[in-house]
């Protein structure tokens, strides 16, 4: 066998060939267009400075714990639709689109387990949405940070702007255990998932359509060894012959698919809420 700092690994990701060296250090990675379960590595050499605590920039919470929407004329899409159409805000701004993005996101993410609430404003350090992360393979919720951008391209600068977010997070969302989310409308380029790998904070890059398809999903190597070691995803197809839908995956089996009401999933891969919740429970068990 050849030294390891020799080797090179190929994956076919599409009709394309990657061509990466082996490191320590991996990019999780699954796309819609791609075939699941493929890994791609990617070389980590960049560190960034640890985590630099800020002011509070924090406010009203939730039954959770998560602070609330800094907006008193809307709280969540629908409230919002209503006061654009009130105050006859057009579709075609920044305003409208980014808004809408935004409360579209921490809807749909809930069906992954993200309980999110947007808290955007002045000074927010680039925060859209706080929240947590429930997932089988961590022993308590991850505290997430959430960026959402909702027209830009996917450079690599958002990683940089994404890491800078965390001087900005609130009490609670400070120090160790914090997980920064980016959510874009657009697949991540390579040099954004480079970007992503480098990183010495625990990462996860999400690309989801302005119309509510998640099509990409991605963590770093320190978000895995945060709380993500075990988890996948994969595609998972309709029984009824609908559109595929990206869902994680733990031990071999897909997790359900969690629904919310007012933002409705394929049927084939929604498990109500009292089922959802007693799957929870299952996982945790066999998690521990």
């Amino acid at each position: 066998m050849r030294p390891m700092a020799t080797r090179v690994s190929r994956l076919g990701l599409g009709t394309r060939r990657l061509f990466c060296s082996p490191a320590s250090h991996q990019l999780r990675r699954f796309s819609s267009d791609h075939a699941p379960g493929q890994r791609e590595t990617t070389v980590e050499s960049s560190a960034v400075p640890s985590p630099v605590n800020a002011s509070d920039n924090g406010g009203r919470t939730d039954a959770n714990n998560n602070p609330l929407s800094k907006s008193s004329n809307h709280h969540d899409l629908a409230s919002f639709l209503q006061y654009a159409k009130r105050t006859g805000l057009s579709q075609e701004t920044t305003v409208f689109v980014g808004t809408h993005y935004e409360y579209t996101i921490a809807s749909l993410l809930t069906a992954y387990g993200f309980s999110l609430n947007r808290v955007g404003g002045q000074h927010d350090f680039g925060i859209d949405l706080l929240g947590t992360w429930s997932v089988p393979t961590a022993e308590r919720p991850l505290r997430v940070i959430v960026q959402c951008k909702a027209i830009q391209s996917t450079r690599p600068h958002l990683i940089r702007e994404l890491e800078g977010a965390f001087v900005g997070a609130p009490v609670g969302w400070r120090g160790s255990e914090v997980f920064g989310v980016l959510v874009a409308s657009k697949t991540a380029t390579k040099g954004t998932r480079d970007a992503l790998a480098r990183s010495r904070w625990p990462l996860v890059f999400i690309a989801c359509s302005r119309e509510g398809k998640v099509q990409q999903l991605l963590w770093n190597h320190r978000a895995e060894q945060e709380g993500l070691q075990g988890l996948g995803v994969a595609m998972r197809h309709s029984p009824e012959g609908g559109e595929q839908q990206l869902v994680l995956m733990h031990k071999g089996k897909h997790l359900p698919l969690v629904k919310r009401e007012g933002f409705p999933l394929a049927s084939s891969d929604v498990e109500q809420p009292d089922e959802a919740a007693e799957s929870s429970t299952d996982r945790k068990d066999k998690s521990a």
